[in-house]
């Protein structure tokens, strides 16, 4: 799915199956997958540190998406980080992706630096932040 909805377009894979794996087994680490019904509709990674949390990896399938399975995997990995005493959750978006970065807006997260090729030296990307101890009723969590 990374390479197909997150990575396309960029010469290298840096999702490999040996990262993903990593991943699965560091305890530090949550592996999500989505399924509608016999399909894998969705993925999400979120590595857990000492005070911030950091989400690697979102992806859902073109045909699953607008349908509220993005929002609930992430408002999900938010809630554990709460749970793991983290309180801050950041993540990297491709810059020209305005869907995504829209996306992460409406879920509360605040666009805080632009990292010039950070994409394979190739693509910038827009780190976005958001401070889960923030309650606003506009983005609830």
């Amino acid at each position: 799915m990374s390479r197909r909805l997150v990575e396309g377009g960029l010469p290298s894979w840096a999702w490999t199956t040996r990262r993903v794996a990593r991943h699965v087994l560091n305890p530090e680490s949550v592996v999500l997958a989505a399924r509608r019904g016999d399909e894998l509709a969705g993925c999400a990674i979120m590595g857990f540190g000492e005070e911030a949390a950091h989400l690697n990896l979102l992806a859902v399938e073109p045909r699953f998406r607008r349908h509220g399975l993005g929002s609930r995997m992430v408002r999900w990995l938010e809630k554990t980080a709460m749970v793991a005493g983290t309180f801050e959750v950041s993540l990297e978006v491709r810059a020209l992706n305005h869907a995504a970065r829209r996306f992460y807006r409406t879920l509360g997260y605040s666009e805080v630096d632009l990292l010039p090729g950070y994409y394979d030296h190739i693509e910038d990307a827009v780190r976005m932040l958001r401070d889960l101890r923030i309650v606003d009723a506009k983005y609830p969590g």
